[in-house]
């Protein structure tokens, strides 16, 4: 099986984006990013143990998912995004989280 290559998964570029990368939060989401140099744009989505047990933050990770796929077709190309899911997400909707998302994607000029 390939590796998907629009996913952020070596330590190395979480180390980058968490050094030289900017974060802009909103409500229920924090958005983390940094100009890539490919074409394409990479992501990933966390949850960490503070958004709740292991169903909460799949969840979460699921809900972040399905409104980035929404918002995709926006978001400027050859940028790391990472996506961490608040506390404040545990029992919330999709348009919600989607809401914030665009705001938290826009205010951190990513949305063109």
């Amino acid at each position: 099986m390939a590796l998907r290559p629009d996913v952020l998964r070596y330590k190395r570029d979480f180390d980058r984006l968490y050094k030289k990368g900017r974060s802009t939060g909103d409500k229920y989401i924090v958005v983390f990013h940094f100009t890539n140099g490919l074409s394409y744009t990479r992501k990933a989505f966390l949850a960490s143990k503070k958004v709740g047990n292991a169903v909460a933050r799949n969840r979460a990770r699921r809900l972040m998912k399905e409104s980035f796929r929404k918002l995709e077709k926006e978001v400027k190309p050859g940028k790391d995004i990472l996506l961490i899911a608040r506390s404040t997400i545990v029992g919330t909707g999709c348009a919600e989280v989607e809401a914030s998302m665009r705001n938290a994607l826009s205010k951190s000029g990513l949305l063109s």
